[in-house]
C-alpha cells in the first residue's frame, strides 16, 4: 500500500479508536499531507528509511508557505510529532517501515507565558457595559473563562444544563476526551445567571451570538453558538478599551487563571488537574511563578553561616 491510503486510514483511526478531538485530526491531516508533497504519492511504508528521515528535517528547516514565510521550530516539530504517530500506527498494524523511536523531537524554547493580574482583570470587566444582554454575555465570557481556566474550546461546547450555577461545579470534556472536574467562583456565576435570566430563547447552548434569526424546526440552534475567532474578537475588543497594550488571547486567561492559584499558594499537581493537563512538563510553563516562591523559601528557611 501506499502512504497515502495508510495516512488516511490513520486518520480516521485518530477519531474512531484514539478519540482525538475533530481539530486535532485535521493538524494531523495538514502535517501528513505536507509530509506526502515532500515524499510523493507513491512513497510506501518501507522508503521511509532514516536517510528519507534526515532529508524531510531538512525540506522541513527550508519549507516556505505561499506568503514565504518558514516553519517555526515548534510547527516543525510537530510535523514529526504526526510522523511518529503514524509510524507507530504502522507499527500496530505490523506493517515495515522507520522505527518511530527514531523520529527525535528539535528541542524547543519554552514559549513566554503572557497572564493578566487581577487588577488588570478588574479594569477589563470595568469597560463592560451591564444594561445590554450582550454587555452581560461579554462579562460571564471574561469571569467564566479567568474563574474555571477553560479552553475556549471548552467554553463554546458549554450547554445551558451542563453548568450547575447552584452547586458552582461541573465536569467538562477537554483535549484527548479526557473528563475533569470545573469550579467556578460565585462573582463568575452571578456573571452567567445574570445573562441566562436576560436570555428569552430556549437554545442549549451557554453563549450565544447576537443573531436574533429563528431556528428551523427540528433544529438545535448551534449556528448561533459563539465560535472561538468571535470569543477573541471579544476579548481584544475590551482589552483595547481598558488601555492594556499586553497581546491577550482567550488562552491567556487560562494562563491568568493558573497563575493567581500559583501565586496565591497552590502546588503545581494542584494547578496540573485543574487545568486538565495530562503531563506535568505541559504545567511547568508556569515556572515564572513557581521560581520566585522557591526563593522565598530559600530565604525564609535555609541557614546563614555565622562570620
Amino acid at each position: 500500500m501506499y502512504l497515502s491510503e495508510l495516512i488516511n486510514d490513520f486518520l480516521e483511526s485518530l477519531e474512531v479508536e484514539n478519540g482525538r478531538s475533530r481539530y486535532t485530526a485535521r493538524n494531523y491531516e495538514l502535517c501528513l499531507y505536507r509530509t506526502l508533497e515532500f515524499s510523493g504519492e507513491e512513497t510506501k511504508p518501507e522508503d521511509i528509511t532514516p536517510e528519507w528521515l534526515r532529508k524531510y528535517r531538512l525540506w522541513l528547516n527550508r519549507y516556505q508557505t505561499p506568503q514565504k514565510k518558514g516553519l517555526s521550530v515548534t510547527t516543525q516539530a510537530f510535523h514529526l510529532v504526526a510522523l511518529r504517530g503514524f509510524l507507530k500506527y504502522l507499527a500496530k498494524r505490523e506493517i515495515k517501515s522507520l522505527d518511530p523511536v527514531l523520529v527525535e523531537l528539535p528541542r524547543t524554547h519554552r514559549p513566554q507565558v503572557t497572564f493578566l493580574h487581577v487588577d488588570e482583570i478588574d479594569r477589563i470587566l470595568a469597560e463592560i457595559p451591564m444594561d445590554t444582554e450582550t454587555g452581560l454575555r461579554d462579562r460571564a465570557i471574561f469571569e467564566l473563562l479567568f474563574s474555571t481556566g477553560l479552553r475556549v474550546s471548552e467554553l463554546i461546547a458549554l450547554n445551558r444544563d451542563s453548568v450547575n450555577l447552584e452547586r458552582r461545579e461541573f465536569m467538562v470534556r477537554g483535549k484527548g476526551q479526557k473528563d475533569r472536574p470545573v469550579f467556578v467562583t460565585q462573582s463568575a456565576a452571578d456573571a452567567v445567571q445574570d445573562y441566562l435570566d436576560e436570555r428569552r430563547d430556549s437554545l442549549p447552548a451557554l453563549f450565544l451570538n447576537n443573531s436574533r434569526n429563528q431556528p428551523a424546526a427540528g433544529t438545535s440552534g448551534d449556528y448561533r453558538r459563539l465560535t472561538p475567532r468571535s470569543i477573541e474578537r471579544i476579548i481584544n475588543k475590551y482589552v483595547r478599551a481598558a488601555g492594556i497594550t499586553k497581546h491577550v488571547t482567550p488562552h491567556t486567561l487560562r494562563h491568568s487563571f493558573a497563575t493567581d492559584l500559583l501565586m496565591n499558594g497552590a502546588d503545581l499537581r494542584s494547578v496540573q488537574s485543574l487545568l486538565g493537563h495530562s503531563n506535568i512538563s505541559t504545567t511547568q510553563i508556569y515556572t515564572h511563578v513557581t521560581d520566585p516562591h522557591l526563593k522565598e523559601i530559600h530565604e525564609k528557611f535555609h541557614s546563614e553561616t555565622s562570620e
